[in-house]
């Protein structure tokens, strides 16, 4: 396993800058392992015990972060006039470099993964690793069962982009659950569009086999496992998830 740095190990955490962390090391305030430090190009292990005023910190390589994204806000790192889902996170996390997993629409709400692993996040929304992406979705109109079988079968939008088979199990007259394998601009929106029908609300509630935590509030996010975020990348198989008709 590689060393690193002290004062790397304490940036990546998010607690502080680089120079911050000096200057911490320099206090008197960082310890490793128990021991008291003293430089922070003194390198270690990313699994030693690293704490600050007593407090230990996270030194992993990669981090991911589960989001209960609210409607109006954007899934960009950064715009000058609107909000995005990083203006939600506190000053330790934005440090990290986080960034969404693909994208929710602005009013789209749910389940949104912040990272700072790029073969996690490509992993996550590439088409040929076919992980499932679930969304609630209320429309204008009752759904019908051929809009059940042109889910299954793969519909052709209304730009003539095809889209992969999906699953929609409907769960109300004019609400349903959704499951998409790939992630197109607005493409559950315009899959509903194709059918004729206008999506009111859509909230994403599960990606891969990781579920939104119910008790994160809008807004709301928490730091997940390397474990948890695994979850995120198993694969489902496109079958119909079932229909009440």
């Amino acid at each position: 396993m590689p060393l690193i740095r002290l004062d790397k190990l304490i940036s990546d955490s998010g607690r502080a800058s680089r120079s911050e962390a000096k200057a911490l090391i320099r206090a008197g305030r960082v310890s490793v392992d128990g021991r008291i430090a003293s430089r922070g190009e003194d390198k270690y292990e990313r699994s030693a015990v690293v704490t600050i005023d007593g407090e230990a910190i996270d030194a992993a390589r990669f981090h991911y972060v589960m989001l209960h994204k609210p409607a109006g806000v954007l899934s960009a790192t950064e715009d000058a006039r609107q909000e995005t889902v990083l203006d939600l996170l506190p000053p330790a996390l934005r440090r990290l470099e986080l960034f969404p997993v693909g994208r929710l629409d602005k009013d789209t709400t749910g389940l949104l993964l912040l990272t700072d692993d790029g073969d996690f996040a490509h992993r996550v929304i590439s088409p040929k690793k076919h992980v499932p992406k679930r969304y609630r979705a209320r429309l204008d109109a009752p759904l019908e069962e051929g809009d059940v079988e042109a889910f299954a079968t793969g519909l052709t939008l209304e730009d003539g982009t095809d889209c992969l088979p999906a699953a929609l199990r409907v769960t109300g007259p004019a609400e349903g659950l959704v499951t998409v394998y790939e992630g197109k601009y607005h493409q559950v929106k315009r899959m509903f569009a194709a059918r004729g029908k206008h999506v009111l609300a859509l909230h994403r509630e599960q990606v891969g086999s990781l579920a939104l935590d119910p008790s994160l509030p809008p807004g709301g996010f928490r730091s997940l496992s390397p474990e948890e975020a695994a979850k995120a990348l198993e694969p489902g198989s496109c079958e119909n998830d079932g229909r009440i008709f």
